[in-house]
């Protein structure tokens, strides 16, 4: 998993409240246990219409939008199913950072473990952060200080401490264990010391 520290982009904005994991990415992209690959079919259904053309005024289809590494979406963001697909599409495409007023629990949990920073900010301060994206301008995110800096305006923002901890040193759930190869492999010695015939054929 990459390291997050700090991340500039351009912001997408898309308003829209209740995105689901569905509208994220369908159901027929289930298929596929690779992380890779999924980029092209996020948000499928509003980038193509049903000839699998695609969707000119949807922002993401858009320059410099199809580029940024920002979303900035309505509440509730990651609703529905718990597919750890959702947050594999958003990372493929290139999106690292969500931010929303909220986000379903177990996307919210799964962007964590998969390297994307998802931000909790009031409504009014993604209006504010929302106009960056209308103007096509940067802003930054800064994970150390925990803090976004827009134009001449910065905003708090709060994250767990452990969840951060793995961000920022790019530990997943597998890299989290393998730190703890050598209390594991002491633990099975001693067991098998203890109890042989645990470990019999």
């Amino acid at each position: 998993m990459q390291k997050f520290t700090t991340l500039k982009s351009i912001p997408a904005y898309l308003p829209i409240v209740n995105i689901d994991t569905d509208m994220i990415i369908p159901k027929q992209f289930l298929k596929t246990i690779k992380r890779t690959g999924l980029g092209k079919n996020l948000f499928f259904e509003m980038r193509y219409d049903d000839q699998g053309k695609v969707i000119d005024n949807f922002v993401l289809n858009q320059e410099p939008f199809n580029q940024s590494k920002i979303l900035i979406a309505g509440k509730n963001f990651g609703c529905g199913s718990s597919r750890e697909h959702a947050p594999w599409a958003l990372l493929d495409f290139g999106i690292t950072c969500v931010i929303s007023s909220s986000f379903a629990d177990i996307f919210y949990s799964n962007c964590f473990k998969n390297g994307i920073l998802p931000i909790i900010l009031s409504e009014d301060k993604i209006k504010e952060i929302s106009e960056y994206a209308n103007r096509k301008e940067e802003i930054s995110v800064d994970l150390n200080d925990e803090k976004i800096i827009y134009g001449n305006n910065e905003v708090q923002f709060k994250i767990d401490s452990f969840k951060k901890k793995c961000l920022l040193e790019g530990l997943d759930d597998i890299a989290l264990s393998l730190k703890k190869s050598d209390k594991i492999e002491s633990f099975e010695k001693n067991l098998k010391e203890k109890k042989p015939w645990i470990f019999n054929d």
